[in-house]
């Protein structure tokens, strides 16, 4: 046995395995939590199947599942990147985790990054497991999977931001309150299971400029009419993902 054989290596490790390590943690905390659970996989999946079996929204000609699938989808993405994200950040920031996780070899930014592929990790198992429920209740989706694939990123990356701007400058208590009192409001008014068109149209103007209704109505555009990419609403999410991250990145407090 050579003299060197246990000579301790100091150090940090290398970045690709830190994020990948931090990642893998953000995302078993995110599927650990009971409150995330509901949020991102039981009410996204009792509203599919209650409303494409029950008719109690009039939802257009055509099969109800084929309206709501692509709302639900776009409410999946809303419930995970920005309301669980914003309420689990809030309480870390809280209770001093961001803090000292600021203060190890692992950077800031890598560190809102494990918790972006976190996200985009819950996300696909979202994805599929609606997709599959969809399916079974009659579901028959068409247009370009590319366009679906690129709303759900930019989607992803408007509420993320907005989701971390919350986390970072409101008290733990508070992001609890405004994030499921925002989760609520837009999936009320945002076009997720309520056709815009049903609302008045003096507000149908403005509730096209939300968030969630860009993705709900550029993913029915393409999955259920067949559009090929839906700029206008691929635009508005790029505004708010602009904004949103950069807002986030410019008002984000770590204490």
């Amino acid at each position: 046995m050579s003299a060197g054989t246990y000579t301790p290596r100091p150090g940090a490790a290398p970045l690709g395995r830190m994020i990948t390590a931090q990642t893998a943690l953000e995302t078993r905390m995110l599927l650990r939590n009971g409150e995330q659970l509901l949020l991102t996989v039981v009410i996204p999946t009792l509203l599919l199947v209650l409303f494409s079996a029950v008719d109690i929204v009039d939802t257009g000609a055509g099969e109800a599942v084929d309206f709501l699938a692509p709302g639900v989808l776009a409410l999946a993405v809303m419930s995970t990147a920005f309301t669980g994200q914003a309420i689990a950040t809030g309480f870390e920031r809280r209770y001093g985790v961001l803090k000292r996780l600021g203060a190890s070899p692992l950077p800031r930014w890598a560190l809102m990054t494990a918790k972006t592929l976190a996200v985009l990790v819950t996300e696909v198992l979202q994805v599929v497991l609606l997709t599959v429920i969809a399916f079974a209740l009659g579901w028959s989706p068409q247009g370009n999977p590319f366009a679906v694939l690129l709303l759900l990123v930019l989607g992803t990356a408007a509420f993320s931001g907005l989701g971390l701007l919350m986390a970072g400058t409101l008290r733990a208590e508070a992001t609890l309150a405004a994030a499921n009192l925002v989760f609520l409001l837009l999936l009320v008014g945002g076009g997720v299971i309520v056709p815009l068109d049903k609302f008045p149209e003096a507000v149908q103007s403005a509730l096209g400029l939300l968030p969630i209704a860009a993705l709900s109505d550029g993913l029915r555009e393409v999955l259920q009419h067949g559009a090929s990419m839906p700029w206008g609403d691929l635009g508005v999410l790029a505004v708010w993902a602009v904004l949103g991250l950069g807002a986030a990145a410019r008002f984000f407090r770590w204490e």
